[in-house]
């Protein structure tokens, strides 16, 4: 329970982050190639129904956000990482993200899905669908994908030309949050593959920066099938195995906030608060070695909702409160302690 706390607070700062667009993908942009017009409208909605089969890539990223690295998602902290994916179809999948002297690995069979830990050597059991399909760090078209379906609502939409990304021709998809929406980021440009039309990149800009605050994105992407042993897994001798728990009433964890969260708002400047996980009387909260302490970073802050810390980056914002709360989003102060006092 301890672990998950700490992990699910920095995953909180970026779901938060996620769930209002903070999510980049980038490459290197050649030449612009000729493509035939399509409308905004069109162009969304066949990226929403969009099914493109097997494929696998390599991902980079490259994080300017601010956040400490964080136990289990190191692609998160500052920096630049990389990743590769395999998509099988059907809910198989696979994932390998290097993690300081060991990697990671997600595997899916479509029923079972594995989190392997090579420097732990720990293998997480859990049922359901393809590993983590919309987290930014292991799948940037499906992070893409669902983003677009949460802020289109709340956004000016627009094609701004074309590019090639990951060798591929792509349309350059523009998100602009509308006036009424109260958020750190000034836009969000997905580049759409013009025959698959899933996202291969896509970039994120703060209000008042040139510089992309995160980018992720295949630097290259191969379609077709994929070898079906990638999407079998058999912990190695000396694994310790565990089952994952089962949430109540979530079959499919992918959707929606995290366990023991809710949502404030909608679109870009939505909020997601979480609740501590209930302490064991007698035990002391306790975070994994090498974990942020939470309670220390950022600067002090109060108001009717309590008091607690405030932490800023420059796309987003989490306040963690002394009695165990925490609320973050790509939004000001202000929007977090409307949401608190909520």
């Amino acid at each position: 329970m301890r672990r998950r706390w700490v992990g699910a607070a920095g995953a909180v700062v970026a779901a938060g982050a996620v769930a209002a667009g903070v999510v980049g993908i980038g490459g290197t942009a050649a030449a612009q190639p000729q493509l035939p017009p399509v409308s905004p409208e069109d162009l969304v909605a066949s990226v929403m129904t969009a099914q493109p089969g097997p494929f696998n890539g390599t991902v980079g990223i490259d994080n300017e956000l601010g956040l400490p690295a964080l136990p289990g998602a190191p692609q998160l902290g500052n920096g630049s990482q990389s990743a590769r994916i395999w998509s099988g179809g059907d809910g198989k999948g696979r994932v390998a993200l290097p993690s300081g002297e060991g990697e990671k690995t997600l595997v899916s069979d479509g029923t079972t899905r594995w989190a392997y830990d090579a420097t732990e050597r720990t293998a997480t059991r859990s049922t359901g669908g393809a590993p983590e399909q919309k987290d930014p760090q292991s799948d940037p078209a499906g992070a893409a994908t669902q983003m677009i379906g949460e802020l289109r609502r709340t956004s000016q939409v627009a094609v701004d030309g074309t590019a090639e990304v990951a060798g591929r021709p792509a349309y350059q998809l523009v998100l602009t949050p509308q006036a009424s929406e109260r958020t750190l980021l000034r836009e969000v440009r997905v580049a759409v593959d013009a025959e698959k039309r899933i996202p291969l990149q896509l970039t994120v800009l703060a209000t008042g920066s040139a510089t992309p605050a995160l980018q992720v994105g295949f630097d290259d992407v191969t379609f077709g099938p994929q070898d079906p042993s990638l999407f079998t897994f058999t912990p190695p001798p000396g694994t310790t195995v565990k089952d994952a728990p089962a949430r109540e009433g979530r079959p499919d964890d992918r959707q929606g906030p995290p366990p023991g969260s809710r949502t404030v708002g909608d679109g870009w400047d939505r909020v997601i608060v979480a609740q501590r996980p209930a302490q064991q009387p007698g035990q002391e909260q306790q975070r994994p070695e090498g974990a942020p302490d939470l309670n220390a970073l950022g600067s002090p802050v109060s108001g009717p909702w309590g008091s607690g810390r405030l932490i800023s980056t420059a796309v987003g914002t989490a306040i963690v409160t002394d009695d165990g709360r925490l609320a973050a989003g790509a939004v000001p102060e202000q929007v977090l302690t409307e949401a608190l006092a909520r």
